[in-house]
């Protein structure tokens, strides 16, 4: 199927690794323009041949540094990918999260794409262009996941919808793509988030994420793998999906079972 997106320009929040890098990829391979805008640029996110900004996108000053990086070597945006979030500082228990933990969730998770879009958005609306953000499937199962994340990410699926129906008048489509369990680095890492909690349980690190799928009663039996997350964000943002808007994709593997 051709997307019909080569020459396109788009900006990757959170490239660096991931579900970030993979839509790198995948964009990049559609003959899009790519800014790739992370704090930390990795080998990997330079070998994709994409742009790259390094930026903290928890902040103004960060998301003026992409945004206008992308104005000035691109001429304008056509495709916005919010991808930026992390639930690694996230406490499991609602009476240890203090303030500064739910601020700093919201930061990350919510306020760099309200940020980013609101940035974006006179680019976006003169090229009748496309958003998607990713959200998480623990917005709508919140028991699986500290308050201070899920909660985060309900709000962030709140605002595509919102943003959809403002917006959508003027030729910008805005959709959520709200993944499951995604085979990344960071069950893989060491010295990583989930290599701490398995070396606490007394467990392998691939014991341990194992153990993790399982509890999810996933229906196809393994997690998502970023390029296929990559893939729907790719289709999602090319005019073949011309007509869909305000939308949440799951890509879980049907660990969801409600209708």
């Amino acid at each position: 199927m051709n997307l019909n997106l080569t020459d396109k320009t788009a900006i990757v929040t959170g490239a660096s690794r991931g579900i970030g890098l993979a839509t790198v990829r995948a964009l990049t391979d559609e003959g899009v323009h790519v800014i790739g805008a992370a704090r930390t640029i990795t080998p990997e996110l330079k070998e994709t041949g994409a742009r790259t900004v390094s930026a903290d996108l928890t902040t103004a000053e960060g998301v003026s540094t992409v945004i206008d990086t992308a104005l000035a070597e691109l001429g304008g945006i056509d495709l916005l990918v919010n991808n930026v979030g992390g639930g690694d500082e996230a406490t499991a228990s609602f009476l240890d999260a203090d303030d500064t933990q739910w601020q700093r969730m919201f930061d990350i998770n919510m306020l760099a794409t309200v940020r980013a879009t609101r940035a974006a958005l006179p680019s976006l609306i003169e090229r009748r262009g496309a958003i998607v953000n990713i959200s998480s499937t623990l917005a709508r199962m919140p028991a699986s996941a500290p308050a201070t994340y899920s909660t985060a990410k309900a709000a962030l699926t709140a605002l595509g919808k919102a943003l959809a129906e403002e917006f959508g008048p003027q030729g910008v489509r805005v959709n959520t793509v709200s993944p499951g369990l995604v085979r990344t680095t960071v069950y893989s890492d060491p010295n990583g988030p989930v290599a701490s909690m398995a070396a606490a349980a007394g467990q392998s690190l691939g014991d341990f994420v194992q153990q993790i799928a399982a509890s999810q009663n996933i229906t196809t039996g393994r997690m998502s793998e970023a390029a296929e997350v990559a893939a729907l964000i790719t289709f999602l943002l090319s005019p073949v999906a011309g007509n869909i808007t305000g939308a949440d994709y799951v890509i879980d593997g049907g660990t969801i079972k409600t209708v």
